[in-house]
């Protein structure tokens, strides 16, 4: 991708957090709704599922983003794109079995969560990046990271949810590992996104994609709490 420069107030990074943060009410909204449920003990089990889905996609999508960059000649900016998804691939390893684990403390065995087929709001918010790490510029998939590991669970949310539920406090290591890390791999995305040499076209196309994730991801949880 070529052109100028980006231009505007405050860095690529401070430009990208707050176009998400004028997308992802719908999402904050589903998942407090989910919180403060009356059955959240019931739907619990199926939320992981639902998570579970998403986040088996993670390590995929990383390493084809990471090879579409590496055949790309834009110079700079692919070169530390391709260097960036070597290092997001290392961070995001093992979370999906670790997920598939707490699973298990709820009842639910591994073979029966990978038999559920995902639903078209699943499919949708990952075959989204699908189609942009291939049909257009592996960058997209940057906007999807920012979205998913932007707003990390706190300690605090993990006791709650311990409490609400009643479930073991070891059925929640996923969570308890995204709330410790992903405050880390979102500081390391800003640097990453400051450190690019992006242009305006790269910075829509970084809003473009993480609007439309911050949207996607909250119709499975809301197809969660209309059921």
């Amino acid at each position: 991708m070529t052109g100028a420069p980006a231009v505007g107030p405050g860095t690529a990074s401070t430009r990208f957090r707050a176009k998400i943060e004028l997308a992802i009410t719908p999402l904050g909204i589903a998942c407090g709704e989910l919180v403060e449920h009356p059955r959240l003990r019931e739907l619990w089990p199926e939320y992981l599922v639902i998570q579970h889905q998403i986040i088996r996609a993670t390590v995929p999508l990383t390493v084809a983003a990471g090879e579409q960059a590496r055949e790309l000649r834009d110079g700079l900016l692919a070169e530390a794109l391709a260097a960036y998804l070597d290092e997001h691939v290392d961070e995001e390893l093992g979370h999906d079995d670790t997920l598939l684990g707490d699973l298990e403390l709820l009842g639910l065995p591994r073979a029966d969560v990978l038999a559920r087929v995902p639903s078209p709001s699943v499919a949708t918010l990952v075959g989204a990046q699908y189609y942009w790490i291939l049909h257009h510029h592996p960058l997209a998939f940057l906007g999807f990271v920012g979205v998913m590991e932007g707003f990390p669970p706190t300690e605090e949310l993990v006791e709650q949810l311990i409490e609400r539920t009643g479930y073991p406090p070891e059925s929640f290591r996923t969570f308890a590992e995204h709330a410790e890390l992903d405050p880390g791999h979102r500081d390391h995305l800003d640097r990453v996104l400051d450190s690019l040499p992006l242009t305006p076209d790269d910075e829509a196309l970084l809003g473009v994609s993480a609007i439309t994730t911050a949207g996607l991801a909250a119709r499975p949880v809301e197809e969660l709490l209309e059921q």
